[in-house]
């Protein structure tokens, strides 16, 4: 990875509505999103990836009236991704995600298997009850994998942008997504950038010694 690159160039605004990402590129970023870490493993998050014109002209379209403008960067990406949030966690995605371990035999025994489970409810009602973030901590984790993902399009040569411009509301009726639990966090635009829209100044970031601390 071309640390330098990414470090000295803007984050793309606009897309090359002419150039799509192959396939084989799309199925390496889905397989690695899969692959993202989650806390305690939780795993809060489904993914509606869009790519037909049909699908990103629905998005833009319901992106909320203040939000309009970030209609054309939906449509002219090859992807977009719609990364949702579980709403909370009720007792069923737990026990779906501990079937899931023990059948691809995370744990080597039956007693550490049993032990994370524990904890993992332990901690879990920590949060709904005594933090009362649930939500707000499955939210951090979707940010995290979406992270994530952006390194790794980089890594292919792909650009990546995050769009929180939208209606969490107007989107979530559109794809009819509350009812299976979920809501929309943020967006995913992927694709190749146009050439004829990109910001050649320098980026402005504020210097190490406003950054860091070293103890």
């Amino acid at each position: 990875m071309d640390l330098d690159k990414i470090m000295n160039k803007h984050l793309n605004r606009y897309f090359d509505g002419t150039k799509a990402i192959p396939e084989e590129a799309i199925q390496q970023l889905l397989k690695f999103l899969r692959s993202a870490p989650t806390s305690t493993n939780i795993q809060p998050n489904h993914f509606i990836v869009l790519s037909t014109p049909q699908g990103k002209a629905k998005l833009a379209a319901n992106l909320g009236e203040r939000f309009a403008d970030n209609g054309e960067k939906i449509t002219n990406s090859s992807h977009t991704i719609i990364m949702t949030t579980r709403a909370d966690i009720p007792a069923e995605h737990l026990d779906a995600v501990f079937g899931k371990e023990r059948e691809d035999g995370r744990f080597p025994t039956l007693a550490k298997q049993e032990n994370w489970e524990y904890m993992t409810r332990d901690f879990v009602n920590l949060r709904t009850y005594t933090y009362k973030d649930t939500y707000h901590w499955m939210e951090k984790q979707t940010y995290l994998v979406m992270g994530l993902l952006m390194m790794a399009a980089a890594e292919l040569g792909v650009e990546a942008m995050p769009l929180e411009g939208f209606d969490p509301v107007t989107v979530d009726k559109a794809f009819d997504i509350r009812k299976s639990g979920y809501t929309t966090t943020v967006l995913l635009a992927l694709g190749y950038p146009d050439l004829n829209k990109q910001y050649t100044t320098p980026i402005s970031r504020f210097e190490p010694d406003q950054l860091f601390t070293f103890a």
